[in-house]
């Protein structure tokens, strides 16, 4: 057999092989050479040096690629999953859902248990990544706060189906500053304001109209520049783990976990398995 193919053995199968490995991994791109490298473009460098002859061969050599060895750029915290501090890496996955998801990027599964352990899940908006913590604002008085509140603990996850990617988060729940909620509260428009004041969330209501009735009855008592209602407020989850997660072909999902207890300053990192 003439050409290239003549010289298909082990070795180029081999190689093949972690092309297509590189390629499984398209979903979640990794830094190579300080360049940003898909799976696809890994695929295609791939074919490039095996079908290229000795100069690609050797060129790539030189800068400590291995062409005959799968893309294992994934078994290492690069890319996607690089640095130091998990709230940068969260805020920096936010902003690039901001651009892509159809709405509410910052929307996240709470999790909660009541007195009795049963658990309880709703949806809440994400409103700020603090240097330690994730806030998200709530009626006082509802369901959800007094199961924060009486545990001490939450749950949350954040799941971006235009990305591929979802971020989880345990840690210990404390109310924000009565000033941080005031000024949450003040950047809200006239009109959730209102429904602040007007909400018992959680507690029966007989009927849609009767919310609607009180909500106009507000609007003429409280104006146009509604404080912040006393039972309305910020809570914050102070993390113990962190787990970012990243889907890949094949349910080769990569997966890294942040954890440390509330003593510990350090967090450790590792890679769980799919």
């Amino acid at each position: 057999m003439a050409g290239p193919a003549a010289s298909l053995g082990f070795q180029t199968l081999g190689g093949l092989r972690g092309a297509w490995l590189s390629f499984s991994e398209k979903r979640c791109p990794f830094f190579a050479g300080g360049r940003e490298s898909s799976g696809i473009q890994a695929l295609a460098l791939q074919v490039k040096i095996l079908w290229g002859g000795k100069a690609d061969r050797e060129r790539h050599e030189k800068t400590g690629f291995d062409y005959m060895k799968p893309n294992d750029l994934s078994s290492d915290r690069q890319g996607l999953f690089a640095g130091d501090d998990p709230f940068e890496i969260a805020r920096n996955w936010l902003s690039e859902a901001g651009e892509t998801e159809v709405n509410d990027p910052n929307a996240v599964a709470l999790a909660t248990v009541d007195e009795t352990g049963l658990p309880n899940v709703r949806m809440v908006l994400l409103k700020e990544i603090q240097s330690d913590s994730f806030v998200f604002f709530t009626n006082y008085t509802s369901a959800k706060a007094a199961e924060l509140t009486g545990s001490g603990k939450a749950a949350f996850v954040m799941h971006w189906k235009s990305l591929r990617r979802q971020i989880r988060v345990r840690g210990a729940v404390s109310t924000v500053s009565e000033a941080d909620s005031d000024a949450y509260f003040l950047s809200r428009s006239v009109f959730s304001r209102i429904g602040a004041w007007a909400s018992d969330q959680s507690s029966p209501l007989d009927n849609r109209q009767t919310l609607v009735n009180r909500a106009a009855e507000l609007t003429e008592k409280l104006g146009d520049n509604p404080e912040r209602p006393p039972f309305w407020g910020g809570f914050r989850i102070k993390p113990v783990e962190i787990e970012f997660w990243c889907d890949g072909a094949d349910r080769l999902h990569d997966r890294f976990v942040w954890r440390k207890t509330e003593e510990e300053t350090q967090w450790a990192v590792s890679r769980l398995n799919p």
